[in-house]
């Protein structure tokens, strides 16, 4: 729900130990108002200390679309959740390539903006720049920004899973190898969970053959050799910033949003969820689970609510729109299937809004999060800490966070309907004391890999990189 990404660049621009006073936010504009920025170069983010000033790329329409939607979310995004329907797709064509070529060219117009922008410059005289480059959309970017400037210090982050390499190896064999030897131009790799560096570690030693040393303690993973370059791979779970998140809570519309739920539920127990329509997200079996809950425990019917935010994603893409209209469709068929005229079992919500997730969150007597894949999911860390009274969280194995908070947390199988059932009905019998004492510890846990922490981290790794 909370973008750690912005809050944790707020952060660290505003610490005069982190050496961030020529940090610059590099990112594409996005809408009119965006491109309209992008005309004035450099640009504030806001008028506070800490506010980091904002590069904006006005990159060529065709190019981002066939980049952002072409590439990065609809083929990427599907290998590392492992989302295709194999037997259909993918197809890589002639279309694919024009694509592809879009995708090298988007990520050479943040390489260069990166290699030539003054506070590079102005940073390199004191030493060597360092750069952050995020998530999957960039995966060329490290390579061709290190041919552009070899004294740069570059690490690159994740937010995704990794395929294996029997998934990887979908995509075809020089695209494959483009972008991990694109990512191995960093200095430093992070991920969210270690099962997401083990796999990217198995790829490049299968894929590109390269030299792969492995490490079990610390932060530091492994180290990947390929070029006559090593490149340190690690993690660095990413956490909440628990104070802020519940100062944002705390406001008039939050607050007015759980008054409107805790009327609406009228004392029955409360199965949240909050979600993007994303297909990783696992909605449809989620539901099944709370059918099938029903239907095999008779005595909840009446006395639970499964209140669902299913926020609207990537519309543009035929896969969502299909599985956003599924969403609708099964909730509409649990209601019929035991609704009464006094109780609707399903509360479906698909339109945004951030208040009410958060009021969500904080009245839950139990939080569903069942994704196929997940890099970390963030929403399994934020519940517990809105909880106003703790939560139960039911957690897919398959999800980032599992690493963090597993332990804390009742773990299914994502694609098991009738276990996820019958976690739910654990979580729902669950004491409160209990309740409060899981939704502490999660917290607790998140709290301690708070945004700022988790990005100054990877600063502190390329700062120990010798020159």
């Amino acid at each position: 729900m909370v973008s750690g990404l912005s809050s944790a660049l707020g952060a660290l621009a505003g610490s005069s130990g982190s050496g961030s006073s020529h940090a610059l936010w590099v990112c594409a504009a996005m809408s009119d108002a965006d491109r309209a920025a992008a005309k004035d170069g450099i640009v504030t983010a806001g008028e506070s200390p800490g506010d980091v000033p904002v590069l904006m790329l006005d990159i060529p329409s065709g190019t981002f679309e066939a980049a952002y939607n072409g590439i990065a979310n609809s083929v990427l995004w599907f290998v590392h959740h492992l989302l295709y329907d194999t037997p259909n797709k993918p197809l890589f064509d002639a279309a694919f390539r024009a694509d592809w070529a879009a995708y090298v060219e988007y990520n050479a117009a943040f390489a260069t903006a990166l290699a030539s922008n003054t506070a590079l410059a102005e940073s390199a005289a004191r030493r060597a720049p360092r750069v952050l480059i995020q998530d999957y959309h960039l995966a060329l970017a490290p390579r061709q920004l290190r041919d552009a400037r070899p004294d740069a210090r570059i690490a690159h982050f994740s937010h995704t899973p990794w395929a294996p390499p029997a998934y990887f190896r979908m995509l075809p064999d020089d695209i494959a190898a483009a972008l991990l030897d694109g990512m191995l131009g960093a200095d430093h790799l992070g991920f969210l969970a270690e099962r997401w560096a083990s796999a990217f570690m198995d790829c490049c030693a299968e894929i590109l053959d390269a030299t792969v040393e492995r490490s079990r303690s610390g932060k530091i993973k492994g180290i990947v050799t390929y070029r006559e370059r090593a490149t340190n791979i690690a993690v660095h779970p990413l956490g909440v910033d628990a104070e802020s998140l519940r100062q944002r809570a705390s406001r008039d519309d939050v607050l007015s949003s759980k008054s409107v739920l805790l009327q609406q539920a009228q004392g029955r127990q409360l199965i949240v969820r909050v979600d993007r329509t994303e297909l990783s997200k696992n909605i449809v079996r989620g539901l099944a689970a709370f059918r099938e809950l029903l239907a095999t425990h008779p005595g909840w019917h009446g006395k639970v609510t499964h209140y669902a935010c299913a926020y609207p994603s990537r519309s543009a893409i035929p896969e969502y729109q299909a599985y956003t209209a599924k969403v609708g469709q099964v909730a509409e068929e649990i209601n019929k299937e035991f609704g009464t005229p006094d109780w609707q079992p399903v509360a479906l919500e698909i339109k945004d809004d951030y208040a009410r997730s958060l009021a969500a969150c904080a009245v839950a007597d139990v939080l569903l999060i069942n994704p196929i894949r997940d890099g970390m999911n963030l929403v399994a860390e934020e519940g517990p800490i809105l909880s106003d009274r703790g939560c139960a969280l039911v957690l897919s194995r398959e999800a980032g966070a599992a690493s963090l908070i597993g332990e804390h947390a009742l773990l299914v199988n994502p694609y098991d309907v009738s276990s996820t059932a019958g976690a739910l009905h654990e979580a729902l019998m669950m004491p409160s004391a209990e309740r409060r004492r899981r939704s502490a510890a999660i917290a607790a846990a998140a709290s301690g890999a708070a945004p700022a922490q988790w990005l100054a981290a990877q600063l502190d790794e390329l700062a120990d990189r010798p020159e």
